[in-house]
């Protein structure tokens, strides 16, 4: 179990003695934004620096999907399995249409330009949450510097009107967020300001109302040490899988530090996939790595 930390018993149940660590690639700049496609049985995730996607299969390895990608960052399936991608080059929300024609979703918010969407995940009512921090602004690493029109916001887009919703304005820098299997909570990590290693960084917590589309009772889950929460997914039970500065960890509903996944460096995302979604791909600094973990990802009720 050398490549596990166990912090509380529980986690025993939650990974495998004999299913290692591997490095599926390397040779990227700075991966990111991992999704999983079954049906092409394949990964999707960005290159972001180099400006393009990255697909992956177990079948073929390695191949450039698209670029340039628009620097391309956070990426999702929405409810009939489209492909959703957060872009920082002309700062939208960009979906791939199953012929390959690309349809701008969101680029816009109260009349101003967005900043630079960073992560996105689709709710069972088709609707796209997103985090739509200044990172991608900030330097010409990650799409062009530019000045931000608008704070920073965690964002709604409505599937049937298109109009785009602040859910939540009280953020410094809105990063990865997921909902809970049941959909009754949404976590968002907070990663502060990108120079300022002093500022906030936590996994927040959040609970939907009643109504699907706003949120209330805001408050902090989980600080990620060392480094921060950057990507972050739910299990079937609930359970918080949050990329770290020395790997992932595993977090309970209760916010309980339950282990750790040790990781040769820093992890900034990753998601569940594979055979029956019990695979944890990781993009994690300049390479993609994966491991087969005892529980499945959250699937939509």
């Amino acid at each position: 179990m050398s490549d596990y930390e166990i912090i509380d018993p529980r986690f025993r149940e939650l990974v495998l003695p004999n299913a290692p660590l591997e490095r599926l690639a390397d040779g990227f700049r700075w991966t990111e934004g991992p999704v999983w496609f079954g049906d092409h049985r394949c990964l999707l995730f960005s290159d972001l620096p180099n400006d393009r996607l990255m697909r992956w299969s177990e079948a073929t390895g390695v191949s450039v999907f698209r670029a340039p990608s628009g620097f391309a960052n956070g990426s999702t399936r929405d409810r009939e399995g489209r492909l959703v991608t957060c872009l920082h080059g002309p700062r939208a929300l960009l979906r791939t249409e199953p012929d390959g024609r690309l349809a701008a979703l969101a680029e816009r918010r109260a009349g101003r330009r967005l900043n630079s969407p960073n992560d996105v995940v689709c709710k069972s009512d088709g609707s796209l949450w997103f985090s739509d921090p200044i990172y991608g602004l900030q330097a010409d690493y990650e799409g062009g510097r530019r000045e931000p029109e608008l704070p920073p916001a965690l964002c709604r887009l409505d599937p049937a009107t298109g109009a785009v919703d602040v859910v939540a304005d009280d953020f410094v820098g809105p990063n990865g967020l997921c909902f809970s299997p049941d959909e009754s909570r949404l976590y968002v990590a907070e990663t502060g300001l990108k120079f300022d290693p002093g500022s906030r960084r936590c996994i927040r917590v959040f609970d939907v109302a009643e109504d699907g589309h706003t949120l209330r009772n805001g408050r902090d889950f989980y600080k990620v040490s060392p480094g921060d929460a950057d990507g972050i997914r739910c299990d079937e039970d609930g359970n918080v899988w949050a990329s770290a500065g020395d790997g992932v960890h595993c977090i309970g509903p209760d916010g309980t530090l339950l282990g750790r996944i040790r990781v040769p460096c820093v992890v900034q995302n990753l998601c569940f996939g594979d055979r029956l979604a019990s695979r944890l791909f990781l993009c994690a600094s300049q390479s993609l790595y994966a491991i087969w973990v005892n529980r499945r990802g959250a699937q939509w009720p």
